[in-house]
């Protein structure tokens, strides 16, 4: 009888397996803290709370000043003793380091001095990283918890690097699902919107407006109006459509394109931070129509929430409200459908505006449930305002992984050189960078490049000093090169893959030492793999990231090397400057033994002789000064980001997120050269994949010569007729071969040189430009002469 009814799976339905951030999924009660290398952070603690202080990449000391309500300063309130002066600490507070204002006024706050406080010592050079120490508190107070460092040291590697402090709280405070972060300065107003509310006020020219997530996952309408005109009975709002077509962007972000106007085009408001990244400029907030129609009538919604909220400064109510959407995350399909989805923000995201004229403002926390708009459980959100007098610099937060906690975009040590020719910066992999300079542009760049000299920044490189009587094992495994052949004072490029084949990136491996390596790559993540390799193989190496203890400018073009040795000396041990080969190193100094120390490398991006200058971020305005003067009689210019993409495609040289990616193999990228996997006798991460894969390719890049002017760009379709053979991964039009040119991935099957193909264009097949495979895939000096000589 059974049979005659259809088979189920017994039991209760399982619920929906998501892997989220830490920040999301930790237990009730548990906080989590980064303090950078040369940071400090300062925690309210109370009896029973649990501190647990964790040296993530090893080798970082740590100084702990503990403290009672009334700010005095004691050891026993953690169960600690102390081991010295809190010298490190005081040092920082001392610096110039805007990141620690926060820290400052928290001490002010409490009445903590921490001028001969004595502090509890952690952790020494040689601690392996992910050691723990953990207290207890025993009374209620605050603990400052710092990682001191002082100016690395190129040759020794003594770099700053983070700490993670876990805090288990003893009482769960039911109040809140997560605490507000500390205020950016001291607040004019701190303005609660309650979770399916909206909250007018009023903000003065010049100061600025942060609006935060509170639990993460939660949109907010915001809209204003300028206070004048709506004195005047004008009741202009703030238009998207108006800022989407000045800023030509979606929305507007930190930088060139941060503003937002009203539709007579007068700017309101400009975006100073923004730690989230994600928002929706195009839809209206949500509004009773929207609910009637989907079947929720008579749903609480935010136009009617401005409604309300902006009675009281006499705006008139509209059935829906055209507003910027901070956090809402939106987007359209290839296909134009716009679809949304949980937001991007965290607990604790915030947007940063300045305010451009009288403004009245409002600000909801939408009340949407039907959707995953809001994570499926609307929350609140909270504002605060601050005086114009205050100082914040532009910046937006990336992470290096999912857990990772938001880095705001820095300046670099050479940014304010740079600066005085040029007003055009963007941001790049958490830094800003110059991308072409007002007294030239970028094609007077490009031919000072090729024939005089440029000078340009290329700090956001991401370093890390690898280090440890197994260092060269962890290289070794974890590079496609051969490090066992690498003397010390040679550097060599390198892919670095995973198992199956695909690139994490490209970059650069310098040997310092027997025991000492520096990666120089493009992304944090490759340090971080670095660094959990090492740890699952339980290798006696530790790796630390130096990105901010070194920055550097790369001088190229065909004097550049006159121009270096005019203010090079190194020591008697190093090579002279003349006697540095292609992709050799040596450190130096400004002019003599005395100078500002520097490491110089034969290195560079552009396809000309050329080398790189690597210094501590405070040197940074000596060694540009330096180099700027000496470079007056070699026609030396600035250069920016746009000039060096045309020379390094020009030149063949890939670039992650357009060449490659972890779809992508070495061979696949235009480097097999890099996996040396007959010469290379010891194993190596990916090396069966790529053997495989080597004996059966798919794609190949390949260089393309295109017979027309119209643009060409990444991700453009390449077709044999109806059939779509590859891709355009980078494209320019060359100054010097007069025509356009572009790298691109092919089906093997069309790959050889001459075959001719077309460059598909608006839909791919209505506009086709005519293009054959090139001999070689660099089209400027294939045999790599100029950077040899």
């Amino acid at each position: 009888m059974l049979d005659d009814y259809p088979k189920v799976q017994s039991g209760p339905p399982k619920p929906s397996s998501i892997i989220r951030p830490q920040v999301f999924s930790m237990p009730p009660g548990t906080e989590r803290y980064v303090v950078e290398g040369q940071g400090a952070v300062l925690i309210p603690i109370e009896t029973g709370d649990q501190i647990t202080i964790v040296n993530d990449e090893g080798g970082q000391r740590c100084e702990i000043v503990a403290c009672d309500p009334k700010g005095k300063v004691d050891a026993g309130i953690i169960g600690a003793t102390t081991h010295g002066d809190a010298g490190g600490l005081k040092a920082l507070l001392d610096s110039d380091n805007q990141s620690l204002r926060g820290l400052r006024m928290g001490l002010d706050a409490r009445g903590i001095d921490v001028a001969t406080a004595q502090a509890t010592h952690l952790f020494e050079a040689t601690t392996p990283a992910k050691t723990e120490a953990s207290f207890t508190a025993s009374r209620d107070g605050s603990v400052i918890i710092a990682a001191p460092a002082g100016v690395m040291d190129f040759e020794s590697q003594n770099t700053a690097t983070p700490l993670t402090v876990m805090i288990k709280r003893a009482v769960l405070k039911s109040h809140a699902r997560f605490e507000l972060p500390d205020p950016l300065a001291d607040p004019l107003a701190d303005i609660r919107v309650h979770s399916q509310t909206a909250e007018a006020y009023f903000v003065k020219a010049g100061d600025y407006i942060q609006i935060l997530d509170v639990d993460g996952r939660q949109c907010t309408d915001f809209e204003c109006f300028s206070a004048r005109k709506l004195d005047k009975g004008i009741e202009h709002a703030l238009d998207v459509t108006t800022t989407r077509t000045l800023m030509g962007h979606a929305y507007p972000m930190p930088g060139l394109h941060a503003k937002y106007y009203d539709q007579e085009m007068v700017p309101l408001v400009e975006v100073v931070q923004d730690t989230c990244g994600r928002h929706d400029a195009f839809a209206l907030a949500c509004s009773a129509k929207y609910y009637d129609d989907i079947g929720y009538p008579g749903h609480v919604n935010c136009s009617e929430n401005f409604n309300k909220a902006l009675g009281e400064f006499g705006v008139t109510g509209r059935p829906g409200w055209m507003a910027i959407n901070f956090f809402f995350n939106t987007f359209l399909d290839e296909h134009g459908v716009m679809y949304s989805d949980e937001p991007w923000s965290r607990p604790g995201d915030y947007v940063l505006l300045r305010a451009l004229t009288d403004i009245v403002c409002v600000s909801s926390a939408c009340p949407d449930d039907t959707t995953a708009a809001n994570g499926w459980n609307p929350t609140d959100i909270h504002v605060r305002t601050y005086s114009g007098k205050e100082t914040f610099q532009r910046a937006v937060a990336i992470r290096t992984t999912p857990d990772s906690e938001p880095k705001m975009t820095k300046q670099t040590g050479f940014h304010d050189s740079f600066a005085k020719h040029t007003r055009n910066f963007i941001e790049y992999k958490g830094y800003w960078l110059a991308n072409c300079f007002a007294a030239a542009g970028p094609i007077e760049e490009y031919h000072a490049c090729r024939e005089k000299a440029v000078i340009m920044d290329l700090s956001p490189l991401r370093k890390f000093e690898i280090t440890g009587p197994d260092a060269e094992a962890l290289c070794q495994y974890a590079f496609t090169r051969n490090m066992k052949t690498l003397a010390i004072g040679g550097v060599v490029y390198t892919a670095m893959c995973y198992e199956h084949g695909g690139m994490i990136d490209d970059g650069t491996v310098f040997r310092l030492g027997k025991d000492n390596f520096r990666w120089i790559g493009g992304d944090d993540y490759g340090g971080e793999w670095l660094r959990e390799l090492a740890e699952k193989l339980g290798l006696k190496v530790l790796v630390r990231s130096s990105t901010d203890q070194l920055h550097n400018v790369a001088v190229q073009g065909p004097e550049s090397r006159d121009l270096l040795r005019k203010i090079t000396w190194t020591a008697p041990h190093n090579p002279e400057f003349d006697q540095l080969d292609w992709f050799r190193f040596t450190p130096a100094r400004l002019h003599n033994e005395s100078g500002t120390p520097f490491v110089l490398s034969r290195t560079g991006y552009t396809g000309e002789l050329g080398y790189e200058v690597m210094c501590h971020p405070k040197d940074c305005p000596e060694i540009f000064d330096a180099i700027w003067e000496a470079g007056q009689d070699h026609g030396l210019k600035p250069m920016g980001l746009e000039a060096l993409d045309m020379v390094r495609v020009e030149a063949g040289l890939i670039f992650a997120g357009y060449d490659f990616s972890d779809q992508t193999d070495p061979f696949e990228a235009g480097i097999g050269f890099t996996c040396p996997l007959k010469s290379k006798t010891d194993d190596f991460i990916g090396r069966d994949a790529l053997i495989r894969r080597k004996e059966n390719p798919m794609k190949k890049l390949v260089g393309l010569e295109i017979d027309s002017n119209v643009d060409v760009g990444h991700g453009d379709c390449i077709h044999i007729g109806r059939a779509q053979i590859g891709e355009v991964t980078s494209a320019m039009r060359s100054p010097l071969l007069k025509k356009n040119i572009a790298l691109a991935r092919i089906d093997v099957a069309h790959a050889d040189v001459g075959t001719e193909v077309e460059i598909g264009k608006l839909d791919g097949h209505q506009m086709r430009l005519p293009a054959k495979i090139a001999e070689t895939l660099a089209a400027y000096d294939p045999k790599k002469e100029k950077p040899r000589s």
